[in-house]
């Protein structure tokens, strides 16, 4: 009897920062088989997966060929017709620069049901946990997406840069570390003012966070000589000078901070995301773990506890642990 064909979800989980995940993508994480996963994504979002899910790294970098996609559509429709409920989980959002139209269409061509679950890209959420608002009511009405991994200096490049340079909003490019002085050039050549200000943000949103911000004629220069490497996001923009008054997030009490967690493991996951919404870098490490003494020994304890005038907890797993006997 052939097996029921599963589905194939593209689930987008935002730019690292795992809270950003949609809860229609948490709740599809929780419940995946199999989640097929990039090489961006924030391995604590891998968290949510349930023990038994198969979870498959195909990460990829920007010097991954065709033949590497190739293979990543294999495996979606391969695990999909072994009748597998199935997480694409991609960072940002799947439809902006993230092959999710061309996974879809292979999915579509071997009849393979599937859904598009949309993430928050880090074209907007890398801009404003730096502090800058793509538009601006008073500043910038439009904004622009750029990819920056098209070859540029083809004759035939989808790309207008004359026009996106006198567009008069924000531009954002993605992914153009690696041709930052190519693209930067041409957005010049195209009239772009040499004073505009521009941004580079490396790894949006999560703890270790870097901005940079400089004119469009110097961002390139600037980036080159403090080594800053890729992911980052380019911003363009009047709105970049924003981001004095409105640097958030790398403000937090204890941004950038690597904390040690060694409390157990059901109680370390809440103090790290207290200390993550302060900014810091929670390591989880459980150095302990709980075991209850003889329910006889304690059970007798609780039959003459009229015998005590104080009970002093020394923990909350022991206040757990007590209440628990309390109800057996």
């Amino acid at each position: 009897m052939r097996e029921k064909c599963g589905e194939v979800y593209l689930v987008g989980c935002g730019p690292g920062d795992p809270e950003l995940i949609t809860v229609k993508g948490l709740r599809l994480l929780k419940t995946a088989d199999t989640i097929i996963y990039d090489r961006l994504i924030n391995h604590r979002i891998l968290g949510f997966a349930q023990p038994k899910a198969e979870l498959i790294n195909v990460g990829k970098s920007s010097k991954s060929t065709g033949k590497h996609q190739d293979k990543i559509n294999q495996i979606l429709v391969q695990k999909a017709k072994l009748g597998k409920k199935v997480v694409r989980l991609k960072g940002g959002d799947p439809f902006v620069f993230g092959r999710g139209g061309e996974e879809s269409q292979i999915l579509q061509k071997h009849g393979i049901p599937f859904q598009i679950v949309p993430g928050v890209t880090s074209a907007i959420a890398a801009p404003s946990y730096a502090g800058i608002p793509v538009t601006h009511r008073r500043i910038s009405s439009s904004v622009t997406f750029v990819s920056g991994n098209e070859d540029i200096s083809k004759a035939n490049s989808n790309i207008n840069w004359e026009a996106i340079s006198n567009t008069g909003g924000t531009i954002v490019v993605l992914m153009g570390r690696n041709k930052l002085s190519l693209i930067t050039d041409h957005l010049l050549k195209g009239g772009l003012s040499p004073e505009t200000p521009a941004a580079l943000i490396r790894w949006g949103s999560e703890p270790y966070q870097t901005t940079m911000t400089s004119t469009i004629t110097d961002i390139s220069l600037k980036a080159d000589a403090s080594n800053l490497l890729p992911p980052v996001a380019l911003v363009i923009g009047e709105v970049v000078n924003l981001r004095k008054d409105l640097n958030w997030f790398e403000n937090l009490p204890l941004f950038g901070k690597r904390v040690l967690v060694t409390r157990t493991r059901d109680q370390a996951s809440q103090l790290s995301q207290l200390l993550t919404q302060q900014g810091a870098i929670p390591i989880e490490l459980p150095a302990i773990d709980v075991i209850p003494m003889n329910k006889k020994v304690l059970q007798k304890q609780l039959l003459a506890i009229d015998g005590f005038s104080w009970i002093v907890f020394t923990s909350s797993n022991s206040v757990n642990i007590f209440f628990k006997t309390l109800t057996i």
